[in-house]
């Protein structure tokens, strides 16, 4: 009943997650820098969760975190990282490479979890992982072929590992410290915005805002109500469910992005897409039917 009840949490996850990258890739179109629109989704987002905070009173436990305070501000220097060592990434390397080794803090929240946490994955929880993993590959159009490794590509995977750690992190934090999912969230989404904000101004990134466009706000008021989404539901996920887990569920977002950019920006859904968003889900089905395999547990 208790994983019942966790399925539309883990769905409003991956939806708001998939309407944040959506909107996101709109504004770095339209702003031409990562940091500006990093920057700017961060701030609306800050105003939602000032808000959420002052509505259900309380916005005056933010100063009553106690020695966690440092784990918060870690989460945030590390949700920056995980952004910058993507775009150092893509900036000197390729996109095929790049999402395909981004994907990788799935194996690497499985290893975690086995190595570290001692808890035991079945070779079905790593077929599973590996098919929905195969089938991402696919739904993102990813050339294995064409793939081509070089040393900056080392910033993909040290992007990955930071996804990984912060997971950990959020984790640690609300079982160590007690942290709350929204202290958690605002702590985290002030230190990625003061750190986007200092480099974007130090590129001077925000002087060519005024020729944005119209729609321009609304849209990144919309991302930034996604980010908070993100905040919401992910961190409430990790508090009741593994790691591995919810890592395994957010596999499913580039499916729905595929949806979103149907439906809203006429995108194309090829054989390919098709094909790959049924090996994700006959992958997500392998590790649903977990109990029923290993009914010892």
């Amino acid at each position: 009943m208790k994983k019942q009840r966790n399925v539309p949490m883990m769905l409003a996850m991956v939806l708001a997650w998939s309407v944040y990258y959506t909107v996101s890739k709109l504004m770095v179109d339209r702003t031409g820098s990562a940091y500006a629109a990093g920057f700017l989704l961060r701030s609306f987002a800050l105003i939602f969760l000032t808000v959420q905070l002052c509505l259900d009173g309380s916005l005056p436990q933010l100063f009553r975190q106690g020695r966690g305070i440092w784990t918060l501000l870690l989460i945030g220097v590390f949700g920056f990282l995980l952004d910058l060592f993507a775009n150092l990434g893509y900036a000197s390397g390729s996109l095929s490479t790049g999402t395909a080794l981004l994907k990788t803090d799935v194996l690497m929240v499985n290893l975690v979890t086995v190595l570290l946490y001692r808890q035991k994955l079945y070779a079905t929880d790593w077929l599973g992982t590996g098919i929905m993993l195969a089938g991402v590959l696919l739904v993102l159009g990813v050339d294995l072929e064409g793939l081509r490794f070089s040393v900056t590509d080392l910033f993909f995977l040290a992007s990955a590992a930071c996804v990984t750690a912060n997971a950990f992190l959020i984790k640690g934090a609300q079982t160590r410290w007690n942290a709350q999912a929204d202290m958690i969230s605002y702590y985290n989404n002030l230190v990625v915005l003061l750190l986007f904000g200092a480099s974007t101004l130090a590129r001077g990134d925000l002087r060519e805002l005024g020729e944005t466009g119209p729609g321009f706000w609304a849209l990144a008021a919309l991302g930034g109500l996604a980010q908070t989404g993100i905040y919401f539901f992910y961190y409430r996920n990790l508090r009741r469910s593994e790691v591995w887990i919810v890592k395994l569920w957010l596999l499913l977002m580039p499916v729905v992005s595929c949806f979103i950019g149907a439906v809203f920006l006429r995108e194309s859904l090829r054989w390919s897409k098709l094909l790959g968003i049924a090996v994700v889900l006959l992958g997500a089905g392998i590790i649903l039917l977990r109990t029923r395999l290993h009914p010892q547990d």
